[in-house]
């Protein structure tokens, strides 16, 4: 069952990233140059908070 919640959240967090970049492009007024490198540091950034979320309730 854990494999459905890591599967689930990872989901989760893509298309949260996503939209954050989809955000700071249209507040930047253009897409950025290094779109992808941008787009792994939010995700890495909210993949590193649900791990911490996650163990202070697991």
């Amino acid at each position: 069952m854990g494999y459905l919640y890591y599967t689930l959240i990872g989901i989760g967090l893509y298309f949260v990233s996503d939209w954050l970049l989809d955000r700071l492009e249209e507040m930047y007024g253009a897409r950025f140059k290094y779109r992808s490198l941008v787009f792994f540091a939010i995700i890495t950034t909210l993949a590193l908070l649900t791990a911490q979320i996650a163990s202070l309730y697991g």
